[in-house]
């Protein structure tokens, strides 16, 4: 009869609870209703159909708001009336969303090194967000873990390593591609060092990385997370192109080993970020080999080129370097992010990271669990994004990239030309991608007493919202830059471009010149 008792007042309060918990599931329950994820996919898909299709013909920068004014719409569409239907507030967001991102898809999307998207690759993007498929193990994505190895395949008939010899990881962007292969570099010439830090180096043989003066950001970001810092970076010289000076390298090297370095690596550009500059990688591939040091490609815009007949030949000699860094979703347009890193031996792809985890790493390798990339990169939950550039594969084949490439390139040599008969601008490059620099320097008027003179007609081009360049520092001194990535983008939109900064330079010279008098 105790028993009984017990029993009763455990049941009890447990299905009054569960029943008080199943109350409170109701708007849980709702927010995965399938009848409104049909209405508002319908919803988005007709707002970006007819985004797509009003941006190609309208030439449109970015829509600078204040941020504070963006704020103050983020709260009222919080607080908005209970009232407004769920479809309501999504149409909100969503016009919110395109009005305020930068126009990719326009003509007058000059700026950065991302693109505007093939369709399919955003298709295959939504699918995979909905699907959930993290793609470090096999067991959690299979389609995608295959995926990868068939694009390795596919991407290294332009490469060129040893077929059955090389691997490829995919990261979330080209920053931890880069991180991952100095770390493979670090191990594999300094085995010691993931256990015991710099207390396991030699004296005299401080570990180094040689880069060029030109090497993006994330390079030197690297060189301080891989526990060393600045000092163990030794810069190699550039000539007057932005390419590593192949005749200095050498001495660089060598003066290095005198120091008491051990270079351990050599990055070569493909291209630069500033001006898409290529190093001489095959050149310095055959020093890397001399010195007995580790070659990496930082291809992160530059490697597609590689899909390209007419551009492949300024990546001569990559397949001679140990690690290769290529982003999808830079010149081969795929939705950000879709970053490559290519080995040439298959076994360095291991050395980065060396952690045990029974809970998703096993001890022996299997049929599936070859499939995996976890013990290769450094993310453990990892967007399927090989997928988005599967997909673009196989609707279009390699051409539809090699297309496009070949499209901005000529586009980025036609605008090097017009501005060179313009008296007024001066050209600071002769482009090897589809990146050009440049200053407005007006003949009759004396720019030089304003202070960041290019900086201000870059800021006041981005108010006017017809166009959105970027800008750079060559040589100490601020620099205009376009970087051709969209197909919509023609000629005669960048000759409206010089037209708008001449007014715009213009109006901020007379602008100083009232206030001078003024004073």
């Amino acid at each position: 009869m105790e028993a009984t008792i017990e029993q009763k007042e455990i049941v009890e309060p447990y299905s009054t609870i569960t029943n008080e918990l199943q109350a409170t599931l109701v708007d849980y329950k709702k927010a995965f209703d399938t009848n409104l994820f049909e209405e508002q996919s319908e919803l988005i898909l007709t707002k970006i159909e007819n985004y797509l299709k009003d941006s190609k013909n309208t030439v449109k920068g970015v829509d600078v708001q204040n941020p504070h004014d963006l704020m103050k719409e983020v709260l009222s569409i919080m607080n908005s009336s209970k009232d407004a239907s769920l479809n309501e507030k999504l149409s909100t967001i969503v016009d919110l969303y395109l009005k305020t991102g930068v126009q990719a898809n326009s003509p007058g999307y000059m700026g950065r090194q991302f693109s505007s998207v093939f369709p399919i690759a955003g298709v295959f993007d939504f699918i995979s967000s909905m699907l959930s498929q993290p793609s470090s193990f096999y067991e959690a994505a299979q389609l995608p873990s295959v995926v990868r190895v068939f694009m390795a395949k596919e991407l290294n008939k332009f490469i060129k390593y040893p077929e059955d010899e090389f691997d490829m990881v995919t990261t979330s962007g080209g920053s931890l591609a880069n991180l991952t292969a100095l770390l493979s570099a670090r191990n594999y010439y300094f085995p010691e060092f993931w256990k015991k830090g710099i207390l396991s180096v030699k004296q005299g043989e401080v570990p180094a990385i040689a880069v060029s003066e030109e090497a993006h950001y994330s390079i030197i970001r690297t060189v301080e997370m891989l526990g060393l810092s600045r000092h163990n970076i030794i810069k190699l010289p550039t000539n007057y192109k932005k390419q590593v000076d192949i005749s200095q390298v050498e001495t660089t090297l060598s003066e290095a080993k005198e120091n008491g370095f051990k270079v351990f690596c050599i990055v070569a550009n493909a291209a630069t970020t500033a001006v898409g500059a290529f190093d001489p990688i095959d050149k310095l591939a055959e020093i890397a080999e001399e010195q007995d040091c580790w070659l990496h490609v930082d291809g992160a815009h530059g490697a597609s080129f590689l899909l390209s007949e007419k551009q492949r030949e300024k990546l001569k000699g990559i397949h001679k370097a140990d690690s290769i860094t290529w982003d999808a979703h830079k010149m081969m347009f795929i939705p950000g992010t879709c970053s490559m890193l290519f080995y040439k031996e298959k076994h360095k792809s291991k050395l980065a990271f060396r952690q045990k985890a029974s809970y998703v790493f096993e001890a022996e390798e299997d049929e599936y669990t070859k499939y995996d990339g976890a013990k290769k990169n450094i993310e453990c939950t990892k967007r399927p994004m090989i997928m988005n550039l599967w997909g673009v594969w196989t609707f279009h084949g390699a051409s539809v990239f090699e297309e496009k490439i070949d499209y901005l390139c000529d586009l980025t040599q036609r605008a090097y030309q017009e501005l060179k008969k313009e008296e007024d601008f001066e050209v600071l490059h002769h482009p090897e991608a589809n990146m050009l620099c440049f200053r407005y320097k007006p003949l009759q008027e004396d720019h030089t007493r304003i202070a960041d003179f290019q900086l201000k007609i870059r800021n006041q081009l981005k108010a006017n919202g017809n166009f959105f360049i970027s800008k750079v520092s060559l040589d100490g001194e601020i620099a205009l830059r376009v970087v051709f990535m969209n197909h919509n983008t023609q000629l005669n939109h960048f000759k409206t471009l010089l037209e708008e900064i001449k007014v715009t330079g213009k109006t901020i010279l007379q602008t100083s010149l009232k206030s001078a008098m003024t004073l």
